[in-house]
């Protein structure tokens, strides 16, 4: 029985492992970007030719001491290569790290780990393999983490989402990586639709990705079936007679099913993307069975003949457009055309942002988070309504009323205290469940961020969709907002990191205030901008509390409690953060705040591990600890999970040990069932003090719940 692993995209990892167990494959387990499972040679084998959703099949030899580069060199040396690779073959080493300091250079990892490889086999057998990097006998994976090295051959040996279809050099603009192509069709439920005998129609089809994955998905065509080149064919170990059998298998499949395929057809307004369509259709064997032609999204509608089936599309999202405008209009007509003619059809969409996703007008069953290549993007699928004629200019009028009675009110406030960073609006109505955030920039250009509560499922979508957009316009109108600086998004249920993650590329920043602090916001690549505006008293009082002595920043995210703190006194301070992003952000407000570095630290790493090293060794006593963890974490440079709730009592004492005498912890949780362990407290020798009400700011008074603050102090 062999242990493997197969390597995916974030978000597709059940995918994979349904598609393993369909495999027969035992002891599936998911993980960050991959699934673990174990099988004979024959199961290695089926998981490189069948899956479509995995990009590597990986077979781990064993996990070695990375500490350092000899010793990384050491452990690969002891490895029995000569069982795996002829001295007279070719060989290849893929290398990645985490941020082990030891291997900055991933070719030079790569260098030591070949080294070793080809250093035992010419001390074996006088001859030593030569380098290929493009069709290598063995290709050799080496993944570095947290000081150890997991070694594996990787059986596919180039990325499994090269089908084979594509001719090499020759692709259209931006186009769909095959293997998401695949888990868009799978989570749109187009393998069920298929064998309902529903048609799958692709309005903006570019090169035929979708089309030619439909195809093979409906006939039952092992998607490795083209491939003329594996891992496993230059290794020692490969059974040649198994993978015939296989292969065999395959094709007999490939033909039985592809006699029964549903219609599958495609568009695009661009001729020569269709001559790219076709060109692949072809090679994927498909000639005569899918069908693409020129035509613009705008005249979309069924084919002659067919009434159900799935719309699967990957619409131009900004990137590849380079103009948001166009991309909107082209979601809106998308949504405009499935209205107009596709009601009770399933859809799956792919959008880069909220507000596209939004503009289609049609509130999706489902959404999943994806990633094409290193573009996040969202996967909005579900089944297109019934034509309603809601009356959703009603309650409008009522809605930017209340905004500008809401305005008038705060703004007093606003001006006064010198905020310029503070929530309007706050789901005040039933019908407009959103949040207005205003940030009057330093550059003298006011923003808003619209965001949109996600709408219960019974909600009508239409009804959503253009609300949402009359929503967004009174916003403008009456905050007198330029529409180009009117920001939407979607708010969902979050957990763990899910509220820090990249929604966007945009990679712009705008400089606020806030207490005479300078602040980066960036208003569109994230769920938030970089300042919780909940917290803004919460600054406010850590400042007070650590002028003129130390501060520790725990779960700092942007740094922006110790930017206050510095400005107001401390005289210094330690932020520790995971993410290297954020600590970068936090950097460049340091800067832009003429703070110094050398007394107000930045630490990446994780907060656990930094407690617990703190208390071994000499650690630091501060004045000020400031505790605002996310409520539920699983990022991956994390020893296990955070639960808030669970964990909140350990961090809390953990956390104390670090107090100066007379020292105060301020902890701050945005988790809305936080019920606080006393007990646990009381057991460590500390006392608290719930000032929660006096840390809710007048913009967030109407929403008392959005956060929970105590002050502890030992003894």
């Amino acid at each position: 029985m062999l242990s493997l692993f197969a390597t995916c995209a974030r978000g597709v990892e059940p995918l994979l492992a349904e598609e393993l167990r369909a495999i027969g494959a035992s002891g599936v387990r998911p993980a960050r970007a991959g699934v673990g499972f174990a099988g004979d040679l024959r199961i290695a084998y089926a998981a490189c030719l069948w899956s479509r959703t995995a990009s590597r099949v990986l077979m781990p030899l064993a996990k070695v001491d990375a500490t350092d580069a000899d010793a990384l060199y050491r452990g690969v040396l002891d490895i029995p290569w000569e069982q795996h690779l002829a001295a007279s073959g070719t060989l290849a080493v893929d290398f990645a790290t985490d941020t082990n300091p030891a291997f900055r250079n991933t070719m030079f990892g790569a260098l030591k780990a070949k080294d070793a490889i080809v250093d035992r086999l010419r001390d074996l057998f006088g001859e030593r393999p030569s380098i290929d990097t493009a069709a290598p006998d063995l290709r050799v994976n080496v993944r570095v983490r947290s000081g150890s090295a997991t070694v594996s051959i990787d059986l596919a040996g180039t990325a499994l989402h090269r089908r084979g279809y594509r001719e090499a050099g020759v692709q259209g603009e931006a186009p769909l990586k095959e293997s998401l192509a695949a888990a868009m069709l799978l989570l749109s439920g187009w393998r069920e639709t298929a064998a309902g005998g529903g048609a799958l129609l692709d309005p903006m089809c570019g090169s035929g990705t979708l089309l030619i994955e439909g195809a093979w998905i409906a006939g039952d065509v092992a998607p490795g079936l083209l491939r003329s080149h594996w891992g496993f064919s230059g290794w020692l170990g490969h059974d040649a007679e198994v993978w015939d059998d296989l292969l065999a298998d395959a094709d007999d499949r490939a033909e039985a099913g592809l006699a029964k395929l549903p219609p599958v057809s495609g568009w695009d307004a661009d001729p020569d993307a269709i001559a790219l369509a076709e060109a692949n259709i072809a090679r994927a064997g498909l000639r005569g069975r899918v069908t693409a032609g020129v035509r613009g999204v705008d005249a979309f509608a069924p084919p002659a003949g067919v009434s159900s089936g799935l719309v699967a599309v990957n619409p131009p999202y900004g990137e590849r457009i380079g103009e948001a405008e166009a991309a909107e209009a082209l979601y809106r007509v998308l949504g405009e055309r499935l209205r107009a003619g596709f009601q009770g059809w399933t859809y799956g969409v792919l959008a880069g942002d909220d507000a596209h996703a939004a503009t289609l007008g049609i509130v999706p069953g489902a959404t999943h988070a994806l990633f094409n290549g290193a573009i996040p993007v969202r996967l909005d699928t579900g089944r297109v309504p019934e034509p309603v004629a809601p009356d959703v200019t009603a309650g409008v009028t009522a809605f930017a009323n209340r905004v500008r009675k809401d305005y008038k009110h705060l703004s007093k406030w606003a001006r006064r205290e010198g905020v310029t960073c503070w929530r309007v609006y706050d789901a005040d109505l039933p019908d407009f469940a959103v949040a207005v955030d205003l940030y009057d920039c330093s550059d003298g250009v006011r923003r808003v961020v619209v965001a949109e509560y996600e709408a219960p499922s019974e909600i009508d979508p239409v009804a959503a969709g253009i609300r949402l957009k009359q929503a967004t316009a009174a916003v403008a109108d009456v905050l007198d907002v330029a529409p180009a600086e009117v920001r939407v998004k979607v708010r969902r249920r979050q957990r763990g990191e899910a509220q820090y993650e990249r929604i966007g590329q945009a990679g712009r920043f705008h400089e606020v205030r806030e207490s005479g602090a300078r602040l980066l916001v960036n208003l569109d690549d994230y769920l938030d901008t970089g300042l919780f505006l909940d917290h803004r008293s919460t600054r406010g009082m850590v400042a007070d509390l650590a002028r003129g002595g130390s501060l520790l920043n725990l779960f700092c995210y942007t740094a922006v409690a110790t930017v206050r703190a510095a400005l107001a006194g401390a005289e210094s301070s330690v932020s520790v953060d995971l993410s290297n992003t954020y600590l970068d952000w936090a950097k460049r407000s340091f800067a832009l705040n003429g703070l110094d570095l050398a007394a107000h630290r930045l630490v990446r790493g994780d907060v656990a591990t930094f407690l617990s090293d703190s208390a071994a060794g000499e650690g630091g006593r501060y004045n000020v600890i400031f505790l605002d963890p996310p409520s539920f974490s699983t990022s991956k440079g994390m020893e296990g999970t955070l639960d808030i709730q669970r964990d909140h009592a350990t961090l809390i004492t953990s956390a104390a040990r670090l107090l100066a005498d007379g020292g105060t912890l301020v902890f701050s949780t945005n988790f809305r069932k936080f019920r606080l362990d006393e007990a646990a407290l009381t057991a460590a020798g500390l006392t608290w003090e719930d000032i929660t009400t006096s840390t809710i700011p007048p913009d967030f008074a109407r929403n008392p719940r959005i956060h929970r603050c105590y002050l502890v102090r030992r003894g």
